[in-house]
């Protein structure tokens, strides 16, 4: 997992869904589905599929500690009292670790959140018979609510597993409102009205010395992340989904061509004097510069925009008015057209190791309207959002959360999980860092930066 994740956990109708009964090795038990806008204690119409489950008791594993843990746990309060089961709740900082430990030595947790595509992958490998398939109403659930590349990334082998939990969005722009308004300038909605944008910004305020973009890629021994994030957004926009999984497999080459376009693209921003780094100092300055303080010049008017997750807004100085009218805020990284919307992200995924009634319900539970709003309305600080489209926004307390559901919960749109998170660790969280750093720091071609990372894939 990037050091950076570990910033972002810091951080309607109600309908019948008909579901499929559980598979021949489970009792004759219906699997529960629900939608609408959550239940209110007492109100237990949308949990009636679920049945009985008095005295059954399901436990959960993740990789989430106190006091993180304690709005996931009042979110089960109301599949607790409309079902009659009771959820024990169980984080570890060695989750990644220990997992795997438990699944060896016939100690499976019932559900487990697992942080990354790449980890269900390796369990599914290694613990083909301790890991179950998806439940029917959690496969129904996802179908629903979730655009198709989330089932994707919970899928091994052509069976799914995992159903995603929560979710945070990177396909955003930083800027200042107020700075915009003052210029006339209005928000991109295209990647071509974005870099029309940045001329335009050049051409009002470069002889003052007041630049487009302002950046940093600093991150301790994890330097060089942020500089991967922009490659994927731009993989994402200019070669599509496609190609984008395949990049991650190393079925297309870090040194192809469609590749070597995104960061040509990336380069045009990152490497052009003209552009960056505003507030800060040349090219060279945005891999010296941490990336926690990589936007803060919009605050002081020497740069207009800074690309990062949504998770960043953490990490504006105490006081400051993150929202749409307010000191600072966020516009959707734009495709290259209006209608092409992919969104960069990650998020967690719900996956089963026993075949019970009860841990089936749950199951589908979690990957329900009803858990998704009853979460948010037990995270009152925000900070949290998920891709379920039926997540009421309303539930939500932050400006920004409510932005990047609006993007998650488009179900057309494609999301791609953070490529360097699925890739080798040598790779993902070992060259691809590098070498973007050695592009930025020592401006090494974007030809010798390619052809090194794939030459480190194993």
């Amino acid at each position: 997992m990037k050091r950076h994740h570990v910033v972002a956990i810091a951080s309607s109708v109600t309908l019948a869904l008909s579901l499929a009964a559980c598979g021949s090795d489970t009792p004759e038990k219906p699997e529960g589905s629900g939608t609408g806008t959550g239940t209110a204690s007492g109100d237990c119409a949308a949990y009636e599929s679920y049945g009985d489950l008095s005295g059954k008791t399901v436990t959960v594993y993740t990789s989430i500690v106190a006091p993180e843990d304690q709005p996931h746990i009042d979110s089960y309060k109301p599949f607790e009292e409309c079902t009659g089961a009771s959820i024990k709740y169980e984080g570890s900082k060695e989750f990644e670790t220990q997992l795997q430990v438990r699944l060896k030595a016939g100690n499976a947790p019932d559900i487990a959140y697992i942080p990354q595509p790449g980890l269900l992958k390796t369990i599914v490998g290694q613990f083909p018979d301790s890991i179950v398939e998806a439940s029917a109403g959690t496969s129904a659930n996802v179908d629903k609510y979730y655009a198709a590349s989330w089932k994707g990334y919970g899928t091994v082998d052509g069976k799914f597993y995992a159903a995603p939990l929560g979710a945070n969005v990177k396909s955003f722009v930083w800027y200042s409102p107020s700075m915009f308004a003052d210029n006339g300038y209005e928000i991109p909605k295209t990647y071509d009205e974005l870099i029309a944008l940045s001329d335009k910004i050049v051409a009002d305020h470069g002889a003052e010395g007041i630049k487009p973009w302002c950046a940093g890629i600093g991150s301790g021994e994890a330097t060089g992340w942020p500089a991967t994030d922009w490659l994927e957004d731009l993989v994402l926009r200019e070669a599509g989904i496609d190609v984008y999984n395949k990049w991650i497999t190393n079925e297309v080459k870090f040194n192809d061509p469609q590749i070597a376009a995104a960061l040509g693209k990336v380069g045009a921003i990152l490497k052009n004097d003209k552009y960056v780094n505003g507030g800060i100092g040349d090219v060279k300055s945005i891999a010296t510069t941490e990336f926690q303080d990589g936007g803060l010049p919009i605050l002081d008017g020497n740069c207009f925009m800074h690309r990062q997750a949504s998770f960043y807004a953490a990490n504006w100085p105490e006081g400051t008015d993150v929202s749409e009218e307010g000191d600072v805020f966020a516009f959707y990284f734009p495709g290259m057209t209006a209608d092409s919307r992919p969104v960069l992200g990650g998020g967690e995924f719900v996956a089963a190791f026993a075949d019970r009634p009860e841990v089936a319900a749950f199951q589908a539970y979690l990957s329900s309207p009803e858990w998704a709003n009853a979460k948010a309305k037990a995270t009152p600080a925000g900070g949290w959002v998920s891709a379920n489209s039926g997540l009421d926004p309303e539930n939500l307390v932050s400006p920004i959360d409510k932005l990047s559901f609006s993007l998650l919960s488009d179900t057309s749109q494609d999301f791609g999980f953070d490529a360097s998170d699925l890739m080798p660790g040598n790779v993902g969280a070992g060259s691809f860092w590098t070498e973007m750093t050695s592009w930025i720091a020592e401006n090494k071609s974007d030809t010798q930066v390619l052809d090194a990372i794939q030459a480190s894939w194993k």
